[in-house]
């Protein structure tokens, strides 16, 4: 069996997610912040500790099978890979921000500006859809210091939770692109059983995590009505309870679900409602 090879970040903000996702996996590894390199010890697999920069390219010429970086990366590295599965977090947003005190308004306000950005390859492409004419100003680290210092009129930047922004006395102003965290292989590992088997327990991890195992009771009479609000994985587990006339009902759905739909249960009969997280759910 070939060992595969997965290229993660070793710093940053995804580096902390990406290592738990293989360890929910059941990936046993240790001392992946003293090396750059990591053997997982029951499943073919090495991780890759890499900048996250760097992880596209890898992934594109062979050196790692695997990676797991932002969409954003991947869009201005322009390389060519899969995208496996998207991963639930690493959620940003590229935006163009100006100054507080700025005239701009619209995206043609920008024609003969001046724009510090990262992302020269996302921006170019962003500003040619929209015929617009701007100096790109590459640069890399503190992006949002450029009109302070008046390199620049605006940037283009990673947004999270806009404080960062905020600080420095800007305002997003327009909307570049949304990323995430995904699993990328080079082209082909589709096809690659280790690659599958991973796949699907990253998958089992994902469901997991956004599925609740529902308990509640319910007299009979109402049954019917509860169930149509509980969509579970298949029908629900119905089991009598000493109590005449009344069951305790099993089921798993969707978190978000149960929250939009708590107050109907309720309404519809449901009682003693407990809630529990699952570990793993295989698909």
């Amino acid at each position: 069996m070939k060992t595969l090879k997965i290229a993660i970040q070793k710093s940053g903000r995804l580096n902390e997610k990406s290592v738990e996702i293989l360890k929910n996996c059941g990936l046993s590894f240790e001392n992946y912040k003293s090396s750059l390199i990591s053997s997982v010890s029951n499943f073919p697999l090495e991780i890759l500790f890499l900048r996250d920069d760097d992880i596209p390219e890898y992934v594109q010429d062979g050196i790692a099978d695997l990676g797991i970086v932002g969409e954003n990366v991947i869009t201005e590295a322009g390389a060519q890979v899969t995208y496996l599965q998207k991963l639930g977090f690493g959620k940003c947003t590229l935006k163009i921000a100006v100054p507080n005190n700025s005239t701009v308004s619209e995206i043609s306000d920008l024609e003969g500006l001046a724009i510090a950005t990262s992302y020269p390859v996302i921006l170019e492409k962003y500003l040619q859809e929209n015929n617009v004419n701007a100096q790109i100003r590459t640069i890399s680290g503190s992006v949002e210091i450029g009109p302070g210092l008046g390199l620049s009129d605006a940037i283009c930047d990673i947004v999270s939770t806009g404080g960062t922004l905020k600080s420095n006395g800007l305002k997003p102003f327009a909307e570049v692109m949304q990323s995430e965290a995904v699993l990328i292989g080079r082209e082909g590992s589709e096809f690659n059983p280790e690659v599958l088997e991973l796949l699907q327990r990253i998958k089992s991890v994902l469901k997991a995590k956004a599925t609740k195992y529902v308990v509640l009771n319910v007299a009979r009479e109402n049954l019917e009505k509860v169930v149509s609000l509980l969509p579970g994985v298949k029908s629900p587990t119905i089991v009598p309870l000493f109590e005449e006339g009344w069951v305790a009902l099993h089921s798993v759905i969707a978190e978000q679900d149960f929250w939009e739909k708590i107050n109907a249960l309720k309404v519809a009969g449901a009682e003693g409602i407990v809630v529990m997280p699952i570990e793993k759910i295989i698909i």
